[in-house]
């Protein structure tokens, strides 16, 4: 069985998801982007055959998970609901925004790496 290969995937790199409040600070709904994931079995629900692997870098429950555990723990949700825009109070926009300033992302990797280290 070959795997699909999928058309567009996001860089690599922090995101906000469209909830952020910035006032809240840095760390509101930010997260890591760190793999696509394919779905290996032939039965996959149409728009599940590739997941987008990243983390929270706030204390979410897969952060909990992942030192309850001992071993890494991610978020996965279907690649195209990654991607797709958001409608909300009759605006359009995208579910997750790549975060470009670069002293957001020296700080979300500090704390990346302090979280995740």
């Amino acid at each position: 069985m070959s795997l699909p290969i999928p058309k567009k995937v996001p860089e690599k790199g922090f995101y906000y998801h469209y909830k952020h409040d910035p006032t809240k600070g840095v760390r509101d709904y930010a997260y890591e982007v760190v793999a696509v994931g394919f779905h290996t079995e032939d039965d996959a629900r149409t728009g599940e055959e590739h997941f987008l692997i990243y983390r929270p870098l706030y204390e979410a429950s897969v952060y909990v998970a992942s030192k309850d555990l001992g071993i890494p723990c991610y978020d996965a949700r279907p690649l195209a609901m990654w991607m797709e825009d958001v409608t909300k109070d009759g605006k359009t926009f995208p579910r997750f925004q790549k975060i470009s300033d670069a002293e957001t992302i020296a700080e979300l990797k500090k704390i990346s790496t302090e979280m995740y280290s």
